[in-house]
């Protein structure tokens, strides 16, 4: 039998990726009681594969023994694009489908202060120009509340 597909989910911390993932939920009986792949192989192995433009990297082999669980892939270049796929196996089963590929984009300190100010900037500006046109208001310039007296026009 195949191990696998997992689902795997990714979200983008600073200079890194965060990836869960999820066992199969394959279930077997044995004397009525389900088992999960846990129950059967008591812990799994997982590769992450990891896919930039210059090419596939196979980090190191790591082991399971939950069926959903967390890993961070760290030291990544910021807003740079990354792909992710998963390959589980077991001591006694090598057989595997892997997942599909999830990519993301690692955010960056410079990233997150743009959008700070972007947001401040884009305050200061309403309210610079809502002073403009309250001043050009009270001046008369613009929406005239009273037109002027005959003997100045």
């Amino acid at each position: 039998a195949f191990l696998g597909p997992p689902a795997v989910n990714i979200s983008s911390c600073l200079n890194c990726i965060n990836v869960t993932i999820k066992l199969p939920a394959y279930r077997f009986r044995e004397n009525g009681k389900l088992l999960s792949l846990i129950d059967i192989y008591k812990e799994l192995d997982y590769d992450i594969t990891l896919k930039t433009l210059h090419g596939e990297h196979k980090r190191p082999r790591e082991t399971t023994t939950e069926e959903t669980f967390n890993t961070v892939i760290e030291e990544l270049y910021p807003n740079r694009n990354y792909c992710v796929s998963v390959t589980l196996s077991a001591s006694l089963n090598k057989h595997s489908i892997p997942s599909a590929w999830k990519c993301i984009t690692a955010d960056s300190v410079a990233q997150q202060d743009y959008h700070t100010v972007a947001v401040a900037g884009a305050v200061c500006c309403s309210l610079v120009l809502a002073g403009a046109l309250k001043c050009m208001h009270a001046g008369g310039y613009i929406l005239k509340i009273k037109s002027l007296p005959r003997t100045l026009v």
